[in-house]
C-alpha cells in the first residue's frame, strides 16, 4: 500500500519540476539580452545581487518578464523604463542622479567626510591633552611618592 502512495505522489509531483519551453530550450540572442539587462537591474529581494546573479523567486519572475518582454519586440530601454515605471529607481544598479537619488551619490562621500572630520578632531585632542596634563603630572607623581614613603608623609593626614 505504502509504495502505491508513494509511486501516485511521485507521479503527481512530476509538473512541478516542468519548465516553461523557452527556459527548457533557450534562444541564445534573447539570453544574451536577458544577461545584459539582468546585470544592470538589481533584485529587490537581495539587494545586492543582480537580477542575473539572483536565485530568489521574484528574481526569477523578473527574469521571465524581460524574455516575455523581449519576445514582444521591446527595446532594452523600454524594458529598463518599464522595470522603473513598476519598481521605482532603486530596481536600477546605477540609479540616474537626480533630487529622488542625490543620497545614494552623496551619501557616502558625505559620511567619508564626516568619519575623516571626527578622525582629525579625536586627534588634535589626544596631540593637545598631553601638554594640558603636564603641569598637574608633577604634583601628582609628588603626592604618590608621599603616600609611598612614610617618613615623607604630609602632616595632619590620618592613615
Amino acid at each position: 500500500m505504502r509504495a502505491l502512495v508513494a509511486a501516485l505522489l511521485l507521479a503527481l509531483c512530476g509538473p512541478a519540476f516542468g519548465q516553461a519551453d523557452e527556459v527548457a530550450h533557450p534562444d541564445p540572442k534573447v539570453e544574451a539580452r536577458l544577461k545584459d539587462l539582468g546585470e544592470e537591474l538589481r533584485c529587490l529581494v537581495c539587494q545586492n545581487q543582480t537580477i542575473a546573479d539572483s536565485a530568489a523567486p521574484l528574481a526569477l519572475d523578473l527574469r521571465n518578464q524581460i524574455r516575455t518582454q523581449i519576445a514582444q519586440g521591446r527595446t532594452d530601454d523600454e524594458i529598463r523604463a518599464y522595470m522603473v515605471d513598476r519598481y521605482g529607481d532603486f530596481v536600477l544598479y546605477k540609479p540616474p542622479f537626480k533630487a529622488a537619488t542625490a543620497l545614494l551619490w552623496v551619501g557616502p562621500f558625505a559620511l567619508l567626510a564626516l568619519g575623516i572630520g571626527v578622525l582629525v578632531a579625536v586627534l588634535r585632542r589626544r596631540k593637545a591633552a598631553p601638554e594640558a596634563a603636564a603641569p598637574d603630572a608633577g604634583a601628582r607623581r609628588a603626592e604618590v611618592a608621599a603616600l609611598l614613603e612614610p617618613d615623607r608623609a604630609p602632616q595632619g593626614k590620618d592613615r
